[in-house]
């Protein structure tokens, strides 16, 4: 059978697929000498693998020209339509197979769809070497892909492909293309700029895109405006469930964290485009006040909550006005991690062992309590000037600790000069 039958109406994208790993554009950690799929199409010998990427940056092209080079028995299934039956259809066919000397590659899409007893199914089929796997993913296969099929297999990491990369793939598809090819097609380098950036690594991406434009076109030259109007119903990459979530949300709070309400902006409108809820996203500005805002600016927290429950009442689309203002608001407070900082101070000495309460400390709701000098002692601060008595709180083994450290941003920087004339022992300059 043969893998790169072309059909005249298949996508632009499709068409395009190499056909040689010479014409393989981008993922050159992987291919160039020395490394393992260097190895897999020099020796012309495939091993299971594992490919984890971006949309568009190569992983089924790959696994079709792995398969091409070592003349290998194929089967190309999907986790999103295929089951457990499927999978045992092929290795029975790899069992045949192996016992006259072919080998048998099972090409899994979006393996990280398959549930653990799916997984599970292949497993000693990749041991036996009864097929040669290669799985597809956009997910991390550390939380995706069972432990036993990763030691089982080598994970290989796709990134997206660059610029240059996306201008190649362009640029050989307007030439070499048996439909553009004939076609009065040509592309200004600022056209052929705009396509590279919006394609945002994927070449897929960047193929849609131009065949979008061309259409619209017809012929003549690609500007900037007909490249634009192509790209506008291109769908962001996004996966609420995904490495994207993850990645674009960790980029959200670190922007807040290193006070860029700009680029908190963006990384908010990328994540609303996209259909992240709105809840979700409130409800990590409210965390993110306490832990990384804290006493700087204490009513951080109050904007925070109040903004969370607006989102909540309010819905879409109006609260994505309330998620702006919170965000570029606390993007712009002054920070401190010192609350956080000092609850794991505290817990990794609560971890170490307990210590005893002073008694002076301890409850004494019953008279056999007070007998045993529960309560007793006990200065209360309200009696003495300034509402504060110089007293032991801590238990006599720790009673030098220091938990929490104020910083001198914001409001914080009152409360440590506050501390500073309350304990001058302890928060003397050189703990700080």
């Amino acid at each position: 059978m043969n893998l790169f039958n072309k059909d005249t109406y298949a996508p632009l994208a499709e068409r395009m697929r190499p056909q040689t790993i010479e014409e393989f554009v981008g993922q050159r950690h992987l291919l160039s000498k020395g490394k393992l799929l260097y190895s897999v199409f020099d020796q012309k010998k495939a091993l299971s693998i594992i490919l984890w990427g971006d949309p568009g940056t190569g992983k089924t092209t790959l696994a079709r020209l792995i398969a091409h080079t070592c003349q290998m028995d194929s089967y190309f299934i999907s986790a999103i339509s295929a089951g457990v039956a499927d999978v045992r259809k092929v290795i029975e066919k790899g069992r045949d197979n192996r016992s006259r000397g072919i080998q048998t590659l099972l090409f899994i899409d979006e393996i990280h769809r398959f549930n653990k007893a799916q997984q599970d199914a292949v497993l000693g089929a990749v041991e036996s070497g009864d097929i040669v796997l290669i799985g597809a993913t956009t997910e991390n296969p550390s939380f995706s892909i069972i432990s036993p099929l990763l030691s089982r297999t080598r994970v290989l990491r796709l990134y997206p492909l660059q610029e240059d990369d996306i201008r190649a793939i362009v640029t050989r598809a307007l030439t070499h293309d048996q439909e553009l090819s004939h076609k009065n097609i040509s592309i200004p380098d600022e056209a052929l700029d705009i396509i590279s950036q919006l394609a945002m690594g994927d070449a897929r991406r960047a193929l849609n895109i131009l065949e979008a434009a061309v259409f619209l076109k017809g012929e003549g030259q690609l500007n900037k405006e007909i490249v634009m109007e192509a790209y506008r119903e291109q769908s962001i990459a996004y996966d609420k469930s995904g490495d994207k979530h993850y990645d674009t949300i960790s980029a959200f709070i670190k922007s807040l964290r290193g006070s860029d309400p700009n680029a908190a902006i963006y990384y908010l409108a990328r994540m609303l485009v996209a259909g992240e809820e709105p809840e979700f996203i409130a409800r990590r500005m409210v965390i993110f006040a306490s832990e990384d805002i804290g006493n700087a600016y204490p009513l951080a927290l109050t904007v925070a909550t109040s903004g969370m429950l607006a989102v909540k009442n309010i819905g879409l689309p109006e609260c994505e006005i309330i998620l702006a203002h919170m965000a570029t608001f606390l993007a712009s407070c002054p920070k401190s991690n010192a609350s956080y900082m000092a609850l794991l101070n505290a817990k990794e000495v609560v971890q170490q062992g307990i210590h005893e309460i002073p008694l002076y400390l301890r409850n004494a709701p019953t008279k056999l309590m007070q007998q045993f000098g529960y309560a007793q002692g006990y200065k209360y601060p309200h009696e003495y000037p300034g509402h504060f008595v110089d007293e032991q709180y801590l238990p006599d083994a720790i009673k030098e600790l220091i938990f929490y450290t104020p910083s001198l941003e914001g409001n914080e920087k009152n409360i440590r000069e506050r501390l500073k004339k309350l304990w001058p022992k302890k928060y003397k300059e050189n703990n700080h």
